[in-house]
């Protein structure tokens, strides 16, 4: 079929209704209302890849030129079931979302899940990490449990400010007991170790009640099935990620993937703040440009040649010349 238009692109992300002079051929009329309740039939489960196919030129073009649209797929195969009652449209704006990102749907990255009947896009803390990774930082992040080994102090040099040391050969994670706090810091570009981001369980339940209107409307409805519920580890991990990356330098494909995680929880198309690939290029392009002319800053720059004056060809002397001379002697 043919490659969906920007102007096709942006009808399906707004959930405006389609022009059918241009609406291309084997694009379900149900893309048309990416909040609307009907279904593709028949069920997604059983054909939605087939059905993803038709917009296999929309994800080779979206997807980094380090993932293939088959591996991409191919993660996403364990998501298929709670897909199967999400509108299309909201599927199809969640995975080019993920796709224009480079971030694998396979959970540990993004995930694809469900919440009601719409489809939404979820960068994981691994998939932050690998984001700031590309802005040149090596991030870190765990969890401290209630027997492990744990010193924090502000206040102290780096790296004698943090140390945490589990027992990882000796006692399983059920022996080390329950997690009480999540943290991440990263290694910048210049060596140096950013602040090292600390997150209690009751604050991760802050942000969740206060910031995720995804949990808020689940709550409200008597469902449980948002990843709060499902996978909250994942998600308190993910919040003290998200922390850390408002404490360091943040690229701009950083800065839009906020965008895309927030509009997510407010039940908004997400593909609007996810990069177009040539534009992320470029983008790339210029912050690593920026990132060396820093870098250049702090080494001494070369002492400029000496220029050499030119000596002309006649200079006076002190020495009398010898008509000089001659003249003293007939004199004398």
């Amino acid at each position: 079929m043919p490659a969906l238009s920007l102007k096709d692109r942006v009808r399906i992300a707004t959930g405006t209704a389609p022009d059918p002079a241009v609406q291309p051929a084997g694009v379900p009329e149900q893309l048309a209302d990416i909040k609307g309740t009907e279904q593709v039939n028949p069920p997604m489960n059983k054909t939605v890849l087939a059905w993803l196919e038709q917009y296999a030129a929309e994800f080779d073009d979206a997807l980094p030129s380090h993932m293939d649209r088959a591996s991409f797929f191919a993660a996403l195969r364990p998501s298929l079931p709670r897909l199967a009652t999400c509108t299309p449209a909201s599927v199809l704006d969640a995975l080019l979302t993920c796709a224009r990102f480079g971030l694998l749907p396979d959970e540990q990255h993004a995930v694809i899940t469900r919440e009601g009947k719409l489809a939404r896009f979820v960068p994981m803390a691994q998939g932050f990490k690998e984001l700031m990774q590309r802005a040149g930082m090596v991030v870190h992040v765990g969890e401290i449990r209630e027997h492990d080994e744990f010193h924090y102090e502000p206040t102290a040099p780096c790296p004698q400010d943090f140390v945490h040391r589990p027992d990882v050969q000796n006692k399983t994670p059920e022996e080390r007991g329950e997690v009480v706090l999540c943290y991440a810091f990263a290694w910048l570009s210049n060596g140096q170790r950013s602040q090292v981001i600390l997150l209690r369980r009751e604050e991760a339940e802050e942000i969740r009640d206060e910031y995720s209107e995804a949990y808020q409307r689940a709550k409200a409805e008597g469902r449980e099935d948002t990843f709060w519920h499902t996978h909250f580890l994942h998600m308190w991990r993910k919040s003290c990620v998200r922390r850390l990356a408002k404490a360091v330098r943040m690229s701009a494909e950083m800065v839009a993937l906020v965008k895309a995680d927030e509009a997510g929880e407010a039940g908004e198309a997400q593909s609007y703040y996810a990069p177009d690939p040539e534009a992320a290029g470029l983008l790339a392009e210029a912050e690593a440009a920026s990132r060396a002319a820093e870098a250049s800053q702090d080494v001494p720059a070369p002492a400029a040649p000496r220029r050499l004056r030119k000596r002309s060809r006649w200079q006076p002397s002190s020495k009398p010349s010898r008509r000089a001379r001659r003249g003293r002697k007939q004199a004398a």
